[in-house]
């Protein structure tokens, strides 16, 4: 699992040691399991959210756990163009590669590492696709796409498109150097990832040595969403069972804790969790299809404004050549 790794994660700055005192360790509230089904033109990804309320998810809307699957010649697909309003994505990709254009202009080419945030707001069209040497000689795909709801203040927003690199992501440790914490938007113990957000939120990439433990702090105002990537290990200071495709829910308090069983699978050999949480907004959503708004007329005006041209235009160079 490539994303971004560093060769002795003792340079990096570390979490404090919690104090046992003071320390309020967040109970699970609820574990979910993923369904799988497939996105787009047929590529496979789990519904990381599947039987999870939105109020829990608050501001999250939906995600997606894209792989992580081996694709023979032939097989990487995308998707094809299609509109959003109300919302925001963010694709992470750990393993390999994805192109992304939208009808605003913005787009590139995601590899290990890598996040794409882009901002819909108003209205924009997008295209995800693998590049053509995936296509041709197939390989590994693995990543996430997260939206993120956006406040009722800023749905018409006009849309804008982050190219995050890896190498920008905030990187710090554990004190004892057991894990990597990647953070990609917010920030942990005030180390601060590169993504510009709409609303207050924090998400962030964990990667935990077999056996080691992670007391990570977190803004008591917002809500804990952990999600496993790959492995398996225990959540919550009361040792819940854990392992990839489950999503934990937590209660209130200020940190949580996180660990990785000593003994892992080859094929897995660390524990992978994508952890997430963020200030509620606490207002009414109406999704359907790629649209998140707060009332029903608002869903069916985004619906006439994209049948009307109003959401943005395919870009001349991306139509099909016609004879």
């Amino acid at each position: 699992m490539p994303a971004i790794t560093v060769d002795d994660v003792l340079v990096l700055p570390r979490l404090p040691e919690p104090d046992p005192t003071a320390t309020r360790y967040r109970p699970v509230r609820r574990l979910a399991k993923a369904e799988r089904g497939f996105e787009g033109e047929g590529f496979p990804v789990r519904r990381a959210f599947a039987g999870v309320t939105l109020p829990e998810l608050d501001p999250f809307v939906h995600m997606d756990h894209l792989g992580e699957v081996e694709m023979a010649p032939g097989e990487p697909m995308g998707t094809p163009w299609h509109p959003h309003r109300g919302f925001e994505t963010v694709t992470y990709l750990i393993d390999g590669a994805v192109e992304h254009q939208d009808s605003n202009g913005g787009g590139g080419r995601l590899s290990d590492g890598d996040t794409q945030w882009m901002t819909a707001g108003a209205g924009i069209l997008h295209i995800e696709q693998p590049p053509e040497q995936l296509v041709r000689n197939g390989g590994v795909l693995h990543g996430v796409q997260l939206w993120v709801n956006l406040p009722r203040a800023k749905k018409m927003s006009p849309p804008r498109y982050q190219d995050i690199r890896g190498k920008h992501t905030g990187l710090l440790t554990t004190p004892d150097g057991g894990a990597l914490i990647r953070v990609i938007a917010g920030d942990i113990a005030g180390h601060t990832g590169p993504g510009v957000t709409h609303t207050p939120i924090t998400v962030a990439h964990l990667t935990l040595e077999p056996g080691a433990q992670v007391d990570l702090p977190w803004n008591p105002d917002y809500n804990a969403l952990v999600y496993a990537l790959a492995g398996h290990g225990t959540i919550g200071a009361e040792a819940r069972p854990f392992q990839e495709g489950r999503l934990a829910v937590f209660g209130e308090g200020d940190a949580l804790r996180l660990t990785a069983d000593r003994v892992q699978e080859s094929r897995a050999p660390k524990l992978e969790l994508f952890v997430l949480g963020g200030l509620p907004l606490r207002e009414p959503v109406v999704q359907y299809g790629p649209f998140v708004m707060n009332t029903a007329k608002e869903v069916q005006q985004a619906f006439e404004d994209y049948q009307a041209g109003r959401l943005g235009v395919i870009p001349a160079q991306h139509l099909p050549h016609t004879s």
